[in-house]
């Protein structure tokens, strides 16, 4: 199998693509009239090409050379006749955009999953990060809020908003419980219960008010054309990662857009998140990707022309492992605390938006004394701790299935047949492989049944929990002995050096509760990152106990 997305693939999202990201001066970033975007007489692309030579440059090089900018994009007449901000066209954002041509991946796009509930908290008894250690272990942190698994794409952003620990509760569904049946645009589904109050913060109790303008960027793109490199504050954009994120919120309707993975002009692959291009093209060469002999080629593109600084890196072929990776992948979005200084990071500073790109026996060090970063005081120790974000693509960066040549599409957006018609396509209803085992494992291992691939799945699956319940037990006793040793009157040198080491075996235990695949990823990585975080827990319990006992007999 080869590592990369289905021709398939590059139709349907490039189409879609080709509306949103028409280039930093081309199109503006507008709820789409679609139905009035096919009325509008088509443009002479060379007059587009005047202004936008990144576009011309692109569009000229891939299957959409034939087709007009009216397609993604409206206005387009009146801004010829008189260019400049005031008239910039209306741009496509839609996932019909590119349904119009491509229904099949559309259609798919749009499938809803039913094997598991929806709000389907990890923190439960059967979880993957189940209380009572769950709350104790992240004392401190929203997530402890709702911490759910994933739904289906198209749901993304809906689910993002109405999360407990995001915007406290201020998104509700139109329909109440029945909102998880609805599908589209985010406010075709929820609605502001608090339109009057634009203060971030928390309508209901036990929720949170955590999320930011960072940590949507991965949910959607809607507002890309508004978006300077990094987030960085300019005049220029609207919108950066210090903006009220209830107004962001408020301007965007589209989970996952086509573009974010498709280049819309070149109809090529590419990513967009401005947090994987630094990581990608940082001084200090130190990712997964860098250390790659086979990495996949990359060539970054300053689309700024609107006044301030945007970029997308093409790839020389499609890596699911970039693409996916730009939201399947472990990132800091939130303030935290510099661990030289102790002083706040505020969303002012980079490191908001800040990826790595390593697996998980790199994160210490990358954290703690690379950027000097972390997450939140945890409420029971007083340590800095880290919390860490769905880290899928570094998992399975180095795994035994990817140096095998499968991408995350073989798994999981599989090529298909239409019933109807007979045609393959690639699905795009991404989804877990269980739900379709001939499709995805039974390809590569056709001597199995579904019953031998779901046994196989499971069994994995099952052994890494056990790992995690283990090293759980462990964290919650180290948390306890360190509370012990400050109730004791310990130095503070030792307290120190029990929470770091505290640090070390949550990084090695939490990893896991985001990373959604109960290990299988890479099965090796997590049984021996799990017994790894056992054996750090334990020595910081050493040091509590042996100073304890020190104290006691120098009395």
């Amino acid at each position: 199998m080869v590592r990369k997305i289905f021709s398939g693939v590059v139709a349907v999202w490039a189409v879609l693509a080709f509306g949103l990201y028409f280039s930093s001066a081309d199109a503006q970033s507008k709820a789409e009239p679609d139905k009035k975007a096919a009325q509008e007489k088509a443009v002479k692309v060379d007059a587009c090409y005047e202004c936008h030579a990144q576009i011309k440059e692109l569009h000229k090089m891939g299957k959409h050379i034939k087709l007009n900018c009216v397609s993604c994009h409206t206005g387009l007449d009146k801004h010829l006749k008189n260019p400049g901000p005031d008239t910039r066209p209306v741009t496509a954002t839609s996932w019909e955009a590119c349904g119009k041509c491509h229904k099949e991946q559309f259609d798919s796009f749009m499938n809803e999953a039913f094997h598991r509930p929806a709000r389907d908290e990890k923190s439960q008894l059967t979880g993957r990060s189940p209380n009572p250690y769950w709350d104790k272990l992240m004392a401190g942190h929203g997530f402890t809020k709702e911490h759910n698994t994933t739904r289906s794409h198209v749901n993304m952003l809906v689910d993002q908003f109405a999360v407990d620990r995001a915007f406290g509760g201020r998104f509700q569904g139109k329909n109440g419980w029945n909102y998880i049946f609805d599908k589209g645009k985010v406010f075709d589904v929820l609605v502001d219960k608090y339109p009057e109050v634009k203060e971030h913060k928390t309508f209901i109790p036990q929720s949170a008010a955590a999320a930011n303008p960072v940590c949507l960027q991965c949910k959607t793109q809607d507002h890309i054309l508004d978006w300077a490199y990094m987030g960085d504050p300019d005049k220029g954009a609207k919108w950066s990662r210090t903006s009220n994120v209830v107004e962001v919120a408020r301007s965007v309707q589209h989970g996952l857009n086509c573009f974010q993975c498709h280049d819309p002009h070149a109809a090529k692959p590419r990513i967009v998140r401005d947090g994987l291009i630094q990581a990608l093209t940082r001084k200090e060469g130190d990712t997964l990707w860098h250390k790659d002999p086979k990495r996949t080629g990359i060539k970054v593109i300053d689309m700024g022309v609107r006044g301030f600084p945007r970029k997308i890196a093409l790839l020389d072929k499609y890596d699911t492992r970039l693409q996916c990776g730009q939201c399947h992948v472990e990132y800091n979005c939130n303030p935290g605390t510099d661990t030289k200084t102790g002083e706040p990071v505020k969303m002012t500073d980079q490191r908001t938006n800040h990826f790595p790109y390593k697996d998980v026996f790199g994160l210490y060090e990358h954290y703690v004394n690379q950027i000097n970063f972390l997450d939140f005081k945890h409420a029971i120790t007083g340590g800095l701790l880290w919390k860490a974000q769905h880290p899928e693509a570094e998992t399975f960066y180095d795994s035994k299935h990817s140096k095998a040549g499968v991408g995350c599409n073989d798994c999981h957006t599989p090529k298909v047949k239409d019933k109807k018609t007979g045609k393959m396509y690639t699905s795009h209803f991404a989804v877990t492989p269980k739900v379709m085992l001939k499709e995805t494992c039974l390809k590569c291992h056709p001597k199995w049944t579904e019953e031998m691939a779901r046994y196989s799945i499971d069994s994995v699956k099952a052994h890494i929990r056990g790992k995690m319940r283990k090293a759980e037990y462990w964290l919650s006793a180290v948390i306890d002995k360190i509370s012990e040793g400050k109730k004791a009157g310990l130095g503070d040198d030792v307290i120190k050096k029990a929470q770091d080491q505290h640090l070390r075996a949550h990084i090695l235990w939490e990893y896991w509760t985001a990373e959604n695949s109960d290990g299988f990823h890479n099965p090796e990585m997590a049984k021996e990152s799990l017994t790894k975080s056992v054996d750090e827990s334990q020595k910081g319990i050493k040091m509590i106990t042996d100073a304890l006992a020190a104290k006691t007999a120098a009395k």
